[in-house]
């Protein structure tokens, strides 16, 4: 292989105090126990496109078991296609991964990923060239053996080897290329493009728990919407769950809630909403749109509790087969959606006293109202006053446990 390119701070501009200090702090320990450490992937990509980092992740030449006894008590190592040492910071975790090498060539599903290796091989078995750069602390260089450096400033999408290859291997890659396109608005370079088109399919073979992961990271992104656009458009969402593929096409409400979500999630921090309001926010409309058909324009009687059935099997419709919600997920799910129409029902009758279900997700659901009053100004009147009702009434409680407690 030919050398590396070596980028100096005078080309790159990296700021060091854009570093993240428990990550510098991974480094030099590594470092001083005479193992080769960088700073790799996204947030080296990150970093030079000027983008705050969601993470800093570390490669070393030190082996999984040799971190866990650096760091000991703070270290755990995770996974077993892919074994990784987290490292703990009260509730921040720096990952930290050893050098891997692997065949490159090979058109067939990686099942394990344990060989180790050097650098070089490690970096040859990245996705994305724009992911496949060094960053080295020390001497503050980025160190790029795949060309995405360049790759970045032309703002272009490119697969490390050939992208037919590589998307057979793992065709969660084919899911990260729309989400890089998604979030930096990035140009798909044209073998790339091609093997997305020729190989889409080979999405089914994958872990539906590692795309659901994927759909989570984009819906706590802030680009959830043009992310899903992208899914929809090159017909890989239709081939996870075809009810919600057809519903994005169909509908022009569909993307409303995940534009409020973006808009959110920007404001504040990808964290600050609840999962389960995040997928809440992909099927309501679905929900609302299934109760308006099956019951309203028929006619038909119906309240909360057919309301929770027909939720259930939205989620059902929208997940099967291949993906899974964990139970507690769907019951928070179910109870958010539900209770928007305790809230808000969608035959209106005369006014009746406000009261707080004995649900303890019920805060999902006004957090997800308040979302909707984004969309609807008008609603917001009745979020203050369910929400006034709802502290009330768990302020009432506090006061009784303190009695209570306080007489035993």
């Amino acid at each position: 292989m030919r050398p590396p390119k070596v980028y100096s701070i005078d080309e790159h501009r990296i700021p060091t105090f854009k570093i993240d200090k428990q990550a510098y702090y991974v480094i030099e320990k590594l470092r001083q126990n005479g193992f080769i450490s960088f700073l790799v992937g996204g947030g080296v990509r990150d970093l030079l496109l000027n983008v705050r980092p969601k993470d800093f992740d570390i490669s070393t030449s030190a082996k999984p078991e040799e971190i866990k006894k650096l760091f000991k008590r703070s270290c755990i190592l995770i996974g077993r296609r892919f074994r990784l040492a987290h490292i703990r910071f009260g509730k921040k975790i720096i990952e930290v991964s050893t050098f891997r090498a692997g065949e490159m060539g090979e058109a067939k599903l990686i099942l394990r990923d344990n060989v180790f290796g050097t650098p070089q091989q490690d970096v040859l078995r990245r996705d994305f060239t724009i992911n496949g750069l060094f960053y080295d602390v020390g001497v503050q260089t980025v160190i790029d053996y795949v060309g995405g450096y360049l790759d970045l400033e032309k703002k272009l999408l490119r697969t490390i080897g050939d992208a037919n290859v590589r998307f057979i291997q793992d065709p969660v890659r084919m899911i990260r290329l729309l989400k890089f396109k998604a979030r930096f608005d990035l140009e798909i370079e044209e073998k790339t493009f091609l093997a997305l088109k020729e190989n889409k399919e080979e999405i089914l073979k994958s872990s539906p728990a590692r795309i659901l992961e994927e759909f989570f990271k984009m819906l706590e992104s802030g680009s959830a919407k043009n992310f899903f656009y992208l899914l929809t458009k090159h017909e890989i969402l239709d081939l996870l769950t075809p009810l919600l593929s057809k519903f994005f096409q169909e509908e022009k409400l569909s993307y409303d809630l995940i534009k409020v979500v973006d808009i959110f999630i920007k404001k504040n921090h990808p964290k600050a909403l609840d999962r389960s309001i995040l997928i809440s926010s992909m099927i309501f409309y679905i929900l609302e749109k299934r109760l308006q058909v099956n019951y309203i324009d028929k006619k038909i009687f119906f309240h909360l509790g057919i309301i929770a059935i027909e939720t259930k099997k939205v989620i059902d419709d929208v997940f099967r087969p291949f993906f899974h919600i964990s139970k507690k997920m769907k019951a928070q799910i179910i109870s958010i959606l539900v209770n928007q129409f305790r809230i808000l029902p969608l035959i209106t009758s005369k006014r009746t006293r406000i009261r707080i279900p004995r649900d303890p997700f019920f805060y999902l659901a006004l957090d997800f109202f308040n979302l909707r009053c984004q969309l609807n100004p008008k609603l917001t009147n009745i979020y203050t006053q369910w929400r006034e009702k709802f502290i009330d009434s768990h302020s009432k409680k506090r006061k009784y446990f303190k009695r209570k407690n306080a007489n035993i």
